[in-house]
């Protein structure tokens, strides 16, 4: 049979078999030569899907194998970004094609291979553990997926999200960590983007911290995190790009989700109603939560100056109460089997006020200590609309697509505070009694214009090319008016000119990006790709009628190169140069005097930083689990570093943000996951860098090591129950003038199905061993040292019901936009 098989394989019918002579000891003439075995000009194509979702699954392993029942593999490929793959230089013949890949099923196709090209069509995976029920598919996929160029986590699979926000989610996503204030850091760095299914929002630009509050966990289906981001994606963010994803609509039918949960920290109602019927779909999603905790604070400072030591003795606490809301709209419609039109909006708001209490005493030489307490009442508020249309066109010839976007977004923020200060005293007193009153408000408005188009043409089965245009007019601003009451100087709130801001910033970006990918063996694919950007600002200070503008050019190349080391293992290499421009937070010129004796501004004439990335990593999947193990190496020059500096009196100091710093990180990160048992599963890692800041202008030079864990576990117990843990720790990290300090954070989980699993019943911890979660600075120069210590309030109580109606299938990919192109902004309220 094998001989048969060998001849069938080079194309010969069996009957000629057959006619064959047949060789014997006494043949006297030699054998008919066999005909030549014909051409290898054969080639299959084909695309890997989601079965749930109908998206693409990149890197899936594609293996070409004889028929039945033999299993030695012929060829194999992994699929690229978009899970198409190629397979060339194939004999004609009957064959199989057998598709796999981490936390999917495995499917096996027959195939019959031409002398031409061959089309295999579509091959949809189902997850791990899918099953059908009354047309309902429920699928279960791996919390963490390692991936060459990404690794996602899977937020819907993790029980401990349900009924809390995006920060909890990004707060147990790989590589990133989340402090207690909502601060996100990206592999030790606060540079990176965030967007929203591949698209901007002013609102994360601006208060990222803020902002994640006002996303309901329930509806973010992943989180991907791309630390080499190709050249299609704007140049900013040096440490990479955080991508959230968030559920969509389906296929046909109507179907929708309600939940509801209720906590000591937060409580929310959240839902989501999606249709598609022919050519027409439509999604919807709504949220609206409160949020409430406590905090406490603490400063330390000992202060030099030359006529001795200053000592500097701070404690605060505060309330903090908040509302948020976020709603969605989507309609999808199909022109015709190549044209669709796409038209999303949505907004986000958030507002709420704090009431806190700043006791201060300050000791400096030959002179009697300064004490006085200070009563403070703020409120914030936030509106962030957007509106995005999309015209996608695809063609006969697969891979082959153009698309033209555009999108309008417009913010509007309120920060506004009132504060009565008594002196000598340790306790508040009636505001009448206060002998400095003192009350602010100011505004931040911003309009966001963008029009993008990207094509891509395919060169053959191996070769592609990615171009685009983009432009982005932004125009953003400060507004912000202080008033002032001194007893017994004046008579009323009087207003103080000097302390105000009136300012009007612009930022437009024009784009060209240009991406060269092909195969250059069967285990190698290669990708060239660089990014042009111009960028021009304008800023008006309306208050001196003064202001400046400038324009500057920024080339920012990329490549990557990716070797299969085989089916399920592979190496990547991968450059990029990244910008990172500041945004309205650095730049304001706003003075908050919030604190008397620590000082902050913005500063208007920041420069952009550039950043050089190199990483080399090693990726594995198989049936035990996946691991992914990188080392990476970051140069970052002209850097944007906060600065403290002192005052002309006694005990003040003020910071600013400068370009003036170096810095270069050397990381080594590890990521994996396995099941110890069928319904057990780990994953996590830990993240080890070294860091080096030099700042010539300042004379000063840090180093030191830093290093975080991250660990996330899950089991599933009979009658539809799984428990889910989560651990995260850091060490701290050096920065220019200190090191930041370390913290831990945990959270336990419990998920019962009812309802014939179309309800949900989860019950979440999170920090039980800790009330408080502390974080914060030490500061050591050569005028000072000082530790700043903050303290919220995370242990929390949450129970949380969802139901689900109707079909719960995802619905098709829509284009957008993604503005990830400046710095973002912080959690901080004022000014």
């Amino acid at each position: 049979m094998t001989f048969l098989y060998r001849f069938a394989l080079l194309g010969l019918p069996l009957a000629a078999i057959g006619s064959l002579p047949t060789p014997t000891a006494h043949a006297q003439t030699a054998p008919a030569a066999l005909p030549a075995a014909p051409a290898a000009t054969g080639s299959l194509t084909g695309q890997v899907l989601d079965s749930l979702t109908r998206k693409p699954v990149p890197y899936a392993t594609v293996v070409l194998l004889p028929p039945a029942p033999n299993d030695k593999p012929i060829t194999g490929v992994a699929a690229d970004d978009n899970g198409r793959f190629s397979l060339t230089k194939l004999v004609a013949g009957p064959a199989r094609l057998r598709i796999s890949y981490v936390g999917y099923g495995t499917q096996t196709r027959p195939i019959t291979i031409t002398a031409g090209a061959t089309d295999a069509g579509t091959f949809r995976l189902p997850t791990a553990g899918t099953a059908l029920d009354e047309a309902v598919v429920i699928g279960t996929k791996p919390v963490v997926e390692v991936r060459p160029d990404r690794i996602i986590y899977n937020a819907d699979q993790d029980v401990t999200n349900a009924g809390g926000t995006a920060s909890d989610v990004l707060r147990k996503a790989p590589l990133l960590a989340v402090d207690g204030d909502g601060n996100v850091k990206m592999r030790g760095s606060s540079n990176f983007k965030v967007l929203v299914n591949n698209k901007p929002s002013p609102t994360l630009a601006s208060n990222l911290a803020e902002a994640l509050k006002g996303i309901p966990a329930d509806q973010i289906k992943s989180v991907e995190i791309i630390t080499t981001p190709p050249a299609k994606y704007d140049g900013e963010g040096t440490a990479g790009i955080i991508n959230i994803v968030l559920k969509k609509g389906v296929d046909r039918g109507l179907n929708g989700r309600a939940s509801a949960s209720a906590g000591n920290r937060s409580s929310n109602l959240s839902g989501s109603l999606n249709f598609q019927k022919g050519k027409f779909g439509a999604t919807s999603a709504f949220s609206a939560g409160v949020n409430n905790g406590p905090t406490l604070g603490l400063v330390d400072r000992i202060g030099f100056t030359s006529q001795g030591p200053t000592h500097l003795s701070q404690s605060s606490t505060g309330l903090r109460r908040g509302q948020s809301y976020y709603g969605t709209l989507g309609f999808d419609y199909d022109l015709n089997e190549y044209q669709s039109l796409s038209l999303a909006g949505s907004s986000y708001g958030y507002n709420g006020f704090n009431e806190g209490t700043l006791l201060n005493r300050f000791e400096a030489p030959n002179a009697s200590p300064a004490v006085f307490i200070r009563a403070t009442d703020s409120q914030y508020k936030n509106f962030n609309g957007e509106l995005t249309g999309t015209y996608t066109r695809t063609f006969a010839q697969a891979r082959r697509e153009w698309s033209v976007l555009g999108q309008v977004a417009r913010n509007s923020g309120h920060n506004d505070y009132d504060f009565d200060q008594f002196s000598n005293s340790e306790v508040a007193l009636e505001p009448g009694l206060a002998n400095y009153r003192e009350r602010s408000r100011s505004r931040t408005p911003s309009l966001e214009v963008t029009a993008q188009t990207d094509f891509v043409q395919p060169l053959g089965e191996k070769q592609t090319i990615e171009t685009g245009l983009k432009a982005i007019w932004r125009r953003t601003a400060s507004v912000a008016d202080v008033e002032g009451f001194t007893l017994g100087q004046t008579a009323d709130f009087v207003p103080l000119p000097s302390r105000g801001t009136d300012f009007t910033y612009d930022q437009n970006v024009q784009s060209a990006y240009a991406t060269y990918s092909f195969a250059a063996s069967k285990k190698l694919n290669l990708s060239v790709g660089s990014r042009l950007e111009r960028t021009a600002i304008a800023a008006q200070f309306h208050t001196t009628d003064t202001g400046f503008e400038r324009s500057y050019l920024s080339l920012l190349p990329n490549t990557f190169a990716q070797y299969a080391l085989s089916e399920a293992s592979s190496m990547r290499l991968a450059y990029s140069r990244r910008i990172t421009r500041p945004y309205i937070y650095y730049l304001n010129p706003y003075v908050n005097r919030n604190d008397p004796q620590n000082i902050s501004t913005g500063n208007p004439n920041l420069k952009p930083e550039l950043t050089d990335s190199y990483e080399l990593s090693y990726n594995t999947n198989g049936k035990a689990g996946s691991l992914s193990v990188s080392g990476s190496m970051r140069r970052t020059g002209n850097a944007i570093q906060q600065v403290r500096t002192p005052t002309a009196e006694v005990g003040v100091t003020a910071s600013t943000f400068d370009n003036v710093a170096n810095e270069a990180t050397y990381q080594l990160n590890f990521y994996g996951s396995v099941k110890p048992m069928p319904k057990w599963d780990v994953s996590g890692g830990p993240n080890v860098e070294y860091v080096v800041r030099r700042s010539p202008t300042l004379g000063i030079e840090r180093r030191g090591f830093s290093a975080s864990l991250n660990l996330n576990t899950s089991y599933k117990l009979p009658k539809s129950f799984t428990v889910q843990a989560f651990f995260y720790g850091s060490l701290p990290s050096p920065e220019l003038q200190g090191r930041d300090l370390g913290y831990v954070y945990s959270s336990l989980g419990v998920k019962k199905l009812l309802f014939k699993d179309k309800a949900d019943l989860t019950v979440n911890v999170s920090n039980p061993f800790n009330r408080y979660t502390a974080y914060g600075s030490t500061l050591s120069t050569a005028f000072l040292e000082e530790r700043q210590e903050y303290r919220s309030y995370q242990r929390g109580f949450r129970v949380s019901f969802g139901y689900r109606f109707g079909q719960e299938k995802q619905g098709k990919r829509r284009k957008s936009i993604s503005n990830d192109d400046v710095k973002g902004g912080s959690s901080k309220q004022g000014g």
